[in-house]
């Protein structure tokens, strides 16, 4: 499948910004199972410095510094990316959770993909016994572990309510377990608060989801928006794993890969410091069309 990705970020402040310097993450991933075609940043006003660079995880970030005064920040994201991945049947044969809890610890390498990295807490993923109990649940003597992830999401789906206005970026983790309330990127912090809880190595993916929804049916929340989900390690043989706690799904052809980090702090698309305004005001438009 192929698509046409616009990600429209817009500030409005309240006064005058003498200087902006601006993180962004909004080139789609390229490998496993999806190409980006291409990709192009429209950014008014005009900065007067733009620098790229990989990090640690493998996101192309750009750096950016706006000098102009300004009242108005405008960034147009627009990319074409083509998705073919097969994810594992959600009744598939796995190896026991257990061991491959013991393969992660082994792991000698440091690197951006080795299991290692995501067994233990991040700034946005404290690790609660609350949480990890509920995770346990679904985690029983030698399960298997895509069966245990499977379960876990499933119950995170019926279990947590989406609801838009119960969070913010900066409510606390517990807070969210306690309300069962949030948005997708709560609902893939839970889940992976509760894998890292069981020794489990989980990441944080961010991205867009596109759907059609059948005849009579509802949408999908979180289409036509950012979207967030949750990337598994389940052994050398499967490989990273990504599930969809919000939708109870199993990441196939549908969610398109931004970015991919310990927790939300790593990924976010924007992110930066101004100077000479105390309020403003954030819109985020997001359009997902299937081309082929």
């Amino acid at each position: 499948m192929i698509y046409d990705i616009r990600h429209v970020t817009t500030y409005e402040y309240e006064s005058p910004v003498s200087f902006a310097r601006c993180t962004l993450r909004l080139e789609p991933r390229d490998g496993n199972g999806q190409e980006l075609i291409s990709h192009k940043i429209e950014i008014r006003p005009r900065p007067s410095e733009r620098h790229v660079r990989r990090d640690f995880f493998g996101t192309l970030t750009e750096s950016i510094v706006i000098e102009a005064a300004h009242r108005n920040l405008r960034i147009d994201s627009r990319s074409r990316v083509s998705v073919a991945r097969k994810p594992p049947a959600r009744d598939a044969a796995s190896p026991s959770w257990e061991s491959i809890r013991d393969i992660a610890f082994e792991a000698t390498s440091l690197g951006p993909s080795s299991p290692v990295g995501y067994v233990f807490a991040s700034p946005l993923v404290p690790v609660l016994r609350p949480v990890s109990a509920y995770a346990a649940e679904s985690f029983v003597p030698e399960k298997g572990i895509l069966a245990g992830a499977v379960d876990l999401m499933h119950r995170i789906r019926t279990g947590f309510r989406y609801d838009p206005k119960a969070t913010a970026i900066s409510t606390p983790l517990d807070e969210v377990f306690d309300k069962r309330h949030g948005v997708c990127q709560d609902f893939a912090h839970v889940m992976i608060a509760g894998l890292r809880g069981l020794g489990l190595p989980a990441a944080y993916v961010s991205g867009y989801l596109r759907t059609i929804p059948p005849a009579g049916q509802p949408r999908l929340q979180g289409a036509d928006a950012t979207h967030a989900w949750v990337s598994l390690w389940c052994g050398a043989e499967l490989g990273w794993v990504d599930f969809d706690p919000t939708n109870d799904l199993l990441v196939a052809n549908d969610h398109i890969v931004l970015a991919v980090g310990r927790d939300f702090s790593d990924v976010s698309p924007v992110d930066g410091i101004i100077v000479g305004s105390p309020k403003q005001k954030l819109g985020v438009a997001v359009d997902v069309q299937l081309v082929d």
